[in-house]
């Protein structure tokens, strides 16, 4: 069970903060069903209430060190870009990424998508609004996490990865 404090990765909400663990009196339920109360870390003026039990995905944010070997494994990740005209299964291929709650899954994503955006502009072709809606969510997603584990603004987390990914790449690690 987590503790009042602890910041977790919330299903595809992202990252929240345990505010409160307590009894909810919500009609048709359990009197003494344990709760969670989270505040989104990246929504405004949210509250969610979740039974400690839930099926909702949650785990701990990464640490700072597992943050830093993320970012040194994306110049390893080899991503190809996904193509189908089939809006359902483009959405499902892309929806298996983050069923897996999984940092490395979500580099790979928004790495595919990424590479497939300049694959198009190449081909003077339209990039679609599926895979700009996935790669949103993927980089909200990451970003938020590899924010609250760096301690670094989450809009200045692209910046961050390249800069760390040059110095990895000359070499320059701290």
């Amino acid at each position: 069970m987590y503790k009042i404090g602890d910041l977790i990765l919330y299903g595809n909400t992202g990252i929240c903060r345990i505010t409160d663990i307590s009894t909810r009196n919500i009609p048709g339920r359990d009197k003494n069903q344990l709760y969670y109360v989270l505040e989104p870390f990246y929504q405004d003026r949210t509250t969610i209430y979740t039974p400690t039990d839930t099926k909702v995905f949650m785990r701990p944010v990464v640490s700072r060190e597992e943050a830093e070997k993320l970012i040194a494994l994306i110049p390893t990740i080899k991503a190809k870009p996904y193509h189908n005209r089939a809006t359902s299964e483009l959405e499902q291929h892309y929806r298996a990424f983050f069923k897996s709650h999984n940092c490395e899954d979500l580099i790979e994503i928004t790495m595919s998508i990424y590479n497939k955006r300049q694959e198009l502009a190449e081909q003077k072709r339209k990039f679609g609004s599926v895979d700009e809606r996935f790669m949103k969510q993927a980089e909200d997603l990451l970003f938020g996490e590899l924010s609250v584990a760096l301690d670094v603004p989450k809009d200045e987390m692209p910046a961050y990865i390249e800069r760390r990914i040059g110095e990895i790449a000359e070499g320059d690690v701290e």
